[in-house]
């Protein structure tokens, strides 16, 4: 098993990224919040897992082993694999897995791309007692974005659409998350300025905050 890499970015997709190590070029998959780390010709460090195929080697990267764990625990789980362990973490953190299996809280679970009502029965039958108890203090929710930016266009915007359908969102769910994220971020303030001058305009997010926005968006 290959527990952890650390190198150079060299590269960054919607779902991956390439680790440099040693002379060597790994390709990792990734979720978005785990991309929205990383940086082009910046070190990283990422806990990684190896899952094993009959036809390939897939490595996949976390930020830290806690994810890691998680991730690996929910593919014991009946109909679970890698690619919807890593849907899981894409929108829900470690602890809010945690929280959710512990309370049966399958309104959480299905929120999750290609989980629905039995999925996530099985889930909190197979992990209740896999994942470890929920943290002490609760977990905090997203806070709503403003509606009203239709339509966002933009390298970041469209790099960030991308990385959404790769989660398994529809084109109409990505474009929602990332107008009201952008509203959220861009939209001036209520208040005018101190002198009385009309407030200016937040500048654009970069690809990483608008991400984050977004996967906060539909997290709600």
């Amino acid at each position: 098993m290959i527990a952890s890499v650390a190198g150079t970015v060299t590269a960054l997709g919607p779902l991956s990224a390439v680790v440099e190590v040693g002379g060597v070029g790994l390709l990792v998959q990734c979720t978005p919040a785990t991309l929205a780390g990383l940086r082009v010709g910046e070190p990283a460090r990422l806990a990684t897992t190896l899952v094993v195929r009959e036809t390939e080697l897939t490595l996949y990267g976390f930020t830290d082993a806690d994810a890691r764990d998680v991730f690996e625990s929910l593919q014991s789980a009946a109909g679970v694999g890698p690619k919807l362990a890593q849907a899981v973490l894409g929108v829900l953190e470690p602890d809010m897995v945690r929280r959710a299996v512990a309370e049966e809280d399958l309104a959480v679970l299905t929120r999750v791309p290609g989980i629905g009502r039995k999925g996530a029965q099985r889930i909190v039958l197979d992990l209740r007692d896999r994942l470890g108890p929920p943290p002490g203090a609760p977990v905090p929710g997203p806070r709503p974005g403003k509606a009203g930016v239709a339509g966002a266009g933009g390298a970041a915007a469209d790099t960030v659409r991308e990385a959404l359908a790769g989660l398994g969102y529809s084109a109409r769910e990505a474009e929602d998350a990332v107008s009201r994220a952008l509203a959220a971020l861009v939209d001036p303030p209520d208040v005018a300025a101190a002198d009385g001058s009309a407030p200016s305009a937040t500048s654009a997010p970069d690809a990483a905050t608008l991400l984050r926005a977004s996967l906060a968006v539909l997290r709600r």
